[in-house]
């Protein structure tokens, strides 16, 4: 059996009943059940923190958004799935809140609790988490700062591709790069587990360096069969207050004789609020090298226009959560249309990102949208693999037809 811990928070005996026997069904026995947010709380400080809330707002006593500020504050969850029969509009609201809130917010479902949605979440969540499906990222002992200056050292944290699509045609034209920490002995640990400890010891240039290398060394190797291969990177507020950046990125780039244009950098919208110089001034220089600049997770905080309009941004990337609700809900079309319109107009390009189903696909083609990327195509996969997968048949066609 699995060790993923779950909560299951309903006052309704009969659907508390069902989502138990969902998540046994899946294969999770680690089941703690509550009536109300009161009774939840006292249960998780008895008995541990646990991985997954499945969470009712609506209840006497302490309701689900009440319990989740407080379990959250006290660190006993990490991760909620909203149970909820809310209108729509409700429901987005209490979402952006978990949001806000630093909570992991899976997904939401509509009473009664069927097994094939669950499963369908809770299978995204464990290949998001990047570890093994035998062991809980939350509990999980944090690395040590000797054992992260050992793992790079034994060179085991690794780059991770996931690739971009061309939405019409179905040719995979990049990939963003993500990071991964193989251990010794094959267990694989996610960003969240490890990342923190990469700040403190201060090697978080030492690793975007190392992944810079890693990726360019494959893009080399793509393109070398004759295949153009674009490569989108991830940089937070504080790797951007790095005056030595651009210059990281220069030497890498020599090195292995490649052109600044088959990159892009990625820096979500909350990391720019407060942009100082030294970040401007980084992002001026990618530009001049001709880099791309991309806003990830554009819509998923209160997005300004403005920032399009006085920062060096060459492409818009959509949040995966307008992706996900905008076959049911109108309104999220509305936005993304208007964002195409908005990327058009000021001659930017759009990657929309979190595509895992044909409707979804055939939704953004139909408005336009001209690449893509998520679980539809592809997860993120090594270097070998990816090059299997381009050049080896190993690449699906089927959202080709």
């Amino acid at each position: 059996m699995f060790e993923l811990r779950f909560l299951v928070l309903e006052d309704h005996a009969f659907q508390c009943e069902l989502a138990v026997r969902a998540l046994q069904r899946i294969g999770f026995c680690h089941v703690l059940r509550a009536a109300d947010g009161g009774e939840a709380l006292s249960l998780l400080h008895r008995h541990g923190a646990v991985d997954v809330a499945l969470c009712d707002l609506r209840m006497i006593g302490m309701d689900g958004l009440m319990f989740l500020r407080k379990a959250g504050e006290a660190g006993l969850v990490r991760a909620v799935v909203i149970v909820s029969d809310l209108e729509p509009g409700l429901r987005r609201v209490v979402e952006r809140i978990l949001v806000l809130q630093g909570l992991q917010l899976l997904g939401s479902i509509e009473k009664p609790i069927r097994f094939r949605p669950l499963k369908r979440i809770l299978d995204k969540y464990l290949a998001l988490s990047g570890v093994s499906i035998r062991h809980s990222p939350l509990h999980m002992a944090q690395p040590s700062e000797a054992e992260v200056k050992m793992g790079f050292e034994r060179q085991e944290f690794r780059a991770r591709f996931q690739p971009k699509v061309q939405l019409q045609t179905g040719e995979s034209v990049g990939a963003e790069v993500f990071v991964r920490w193989v251990r010794d002995g094959g267990s694989v640990l996610a960003p969240s587990v490890f990342l923190p400890v990469i700040e403190r010891c201060g090697l978080l240039d030492a690793m975007f360096a190392e992944l810079l290398d890693q990726g360019l060394a494959t893009q080399k190797l793509v393109q070398s069969r004759g295949r153009h291969f674009h490569l989108a990177f991830n940089l937070n507020a504080s790797q951007m207050l790095d005056p030595e950046l651009a210059s990281t990125i220069r030497l890498g780039l020599q090195r292995h004789e490649l052109s600044a244009h088959g990159l892009t950098f990625e820096m979500t919208e909350s990391s720019l609020i407060a942009a100082s110089a030294v970040s401007l001034e980084n992002m001026v220089r990618f530009r001049m090298m001709g880099c791309g600049l991309s806003v990830d997770d554009f819509g998923v905080a209160f997005s300004s226009p403005g920032h399009l309009c006085h920062m060096p941004f060459s492409e818009i990337k959509l949040d995966a959560g307008l992706i996900r609700n905008m076959v049911q809900e109108n309104r999220y079309r509305t936005v993304i249309n208007s964002a195409l319109k908005l990327a058009r107009d000021l001659d930017m390009s759009v990657v929309a990102k979190g595509i895992e189903t044909e409707e979804q696909l055939n939704c953004l083609r139909a408005m336009g949208c001209e690449i893509g990327q998520g679980y539809y195509f592809a997860r993120p996969m090594s270097s070998v693999e990816l090059v299997t997968w381009l050049f080896d048949k190993g690449q699906s066609v089927r959202w080709q037809t």
